[in-house]
């Protein structure tokens, strides 16, 4: 026979943060168009990118953020809304690694924030071939790290 459940054997669990949907509704239509777009060209880069692996989608910071738990291959990719500029969005990195340092390198014509950042104009379009060529750069770091010594 069973026991009938009580209230104590029951696990409390703390309240769940929203989910990248969520956080995505609540941006201004032209942000959530942009950052969608980036969403895209972050998982359609992981798929095309050798070694990646799943590609996990998270928060972090409050930020849609991605992950490469499966291998282990790479750094972490976040992109928000820059505050308080409305009209711009970012794709953010690590910023203790020589990611954004790289980047400036292979693509000056982008703008950056610091060693954390590439900013990019809600009203512009995608430069899609540098952008996925430095996520590729961002989500194999630590495998390139591993078999380099370099992340970049």
């Amino acid at each position: 026979m069973r026991k009938p459940a009580t209230s104590t054997s029951k696990a409390v669990r703390p309240p769940q943060p929203k989910g990248a949907d969520a956080l995505f509704d609540g941006y201004p239509a032209p942000v959530k168009a942009k950052l969608l777009a980036l969403r895209r060209l972050i998982f359609d880069t992981a798929k095309a990118t050798r070694g990646v692996g799943a590609l996990e989608e998270t928060l972090k910071w409050g930020q849609p953020s991605y992950l490469t738990p499966e291998t282990g291959s790479g750094s972490t990719v976040r992109i928000d809304q820059v505050k308080p500029a409305a009209d711009q969005v970012a794709v953010y990195f690590h910023c203790q690694t020589n990611l954004v340092e790289t980047f400036r390198e292979l693509y000056p014509e982008l703008s950056y924030s610091g060693n954390r950042a590439i900013l990019l104009d809600v009203a512009g379009r995608l430069p899609e071939p540098a952008l996925r060529h430095c996520v590729a750069l961002a989500l194999t770091y630590h495998l390139k790290k591993r078999t380099t010594g370099s992340g970049a």
